[in-house]
């Protein structure tokens, strides 16, 4: 494993910079001093989203072509490229989580750079029921088996302003969102196994959102420390919630809210179901979501953020403060 220490002058290359997290990412780089080098796919997007001396690279990460301007002479990399959904037009988790790690990995690895961190999903492993997770497992086992010294991040739900999933609660919470009438979330049964049957036994699975601005400073953080190499950070807020429960914290410091959250939540496994046979017949992009976004919501997505505030230093905020 390479030397970790970067070296100040050198630019940090950043996939997926114009993204959600990534425009996070950046900016808080970019305040801690450091040179940025984005790779983008439309200069005039990132010309609007990302500060102006954010150095360009016009490439895409599924072209290890383009990754060699990227790359050429950074000191570390950040990967962020990744998807909640599968979309036509090759837009499929086995060629943006892995096929694009691999690209990546690759070209780090040939310039040599002294750092590595790589975004992935908290619940990523190789039995998960989805392929989101399955995926991100498989890309992760890509970046452990490099030469790189490397930091694997798993964050939770990303919450923020500019969000795909808070815009969306919000919208539901307005009504300007489909369903428009209530804000839906998915169930399991109480007893965790057989078909879904919708009844007053089924439960919301708990998750533990953190903060865009705390994934942000976390990744930013790891560059600068020797003892995250190697290791793999759990991102998690300091409070889990039912989905019902953030939901109502959401609506609550959403101004013009006017919808109630849905009596009983929609069975995950059904709604998955539904999904699949969606897309098969040409009509998913009806649908608010794919096949695995239902199963993953049904399963528990939880930690400590013991280990990167220790590791990193960050003490991740509540998220209340951040929705009022």
């Amino acid at each position: 494993m390479p030397d970790p220490a970067v070296d100040q002058s050198r630019p940090i290359a950043v996939t997926g910079a114009t993204g959600f997290v990534g425009r996070h990412v950046v900016r808080a780089l970019v305040e801690g001093g450091r040179r940025v080098r984005a790779l983008v796919r439309d200069a005039r997007k990132a010309d609007r989203v990302l500060p102006d001396s954010v150095e360009l690279a016009l490439g895409d990460v599924l072209d290890p072509g383009s990754l060699g301007e990227l790359i050429a002479g950074a000191g570390a990399v950040v990967h962020l490229v990744g998807i909640r959904r599968e979309q036509p037009g090759g837009v499929r988790f086995e060629r943006l989580h892995i096929d694009a790690t691999r690209n990546v990995v690759s070209a780090a690895e040939t310039a040599g750079v002294a750092r590595y961190v790589h975004m992935s999903a908290l619940g990523a492993r190789p039995d998960a029921a989805c392929a989101y997770h399955q995926t991100k497992w498989r890309a992760e086992q890509l970046v452990r088996g490099s030469g790189l010294a490397w930091t694997i991040v798993r964050p939770s739900l990303i919450l923020g302003d500019g969000g795909e999933f808070l815009d969306m609660a919000r919208g539901w919470a307005r009504g300007t969102e489909p369903p428009r009438r209530f804000l839906p979330y998915f169930t399991r049964p109480a007893a965790g196994v057989g078909d879904p049957v919708p009844t007053r036994a089924d439960r919301s699975a708990l998750v533990q959102p953190v903060l865009v601005e705390d994934v942000a400073r976390a990744i930013a953080m790891a560059l600068q420390r020797d003892g995250s190499v190697g290791e793999v950070e759990p991102l998690v807020g300091p409070e889990a919630y039912t989905w019902p429960q953030l939901l109502v914290l959401i609506r609550d410091r959403t101004p013009g809210a006017k919808r109630r959250i849905a009596p009983r939540g929609v069975p995950g496994v059904a709604a998955s179901r539904l999904a699949w046979v969606a897309q098969r017949v040409g009509l998913g992009s009806l649908l608010p979501f794919g096949p695995c976004e239902p199963l993953m919501a049904i399963e528990d997505n939880t930690g400590s953020p013991a280990k990167a505030r220790a590791d990193l230093g960050v003490d991740p905020a509540p998220i209340v403060g951040a929705l009022a």
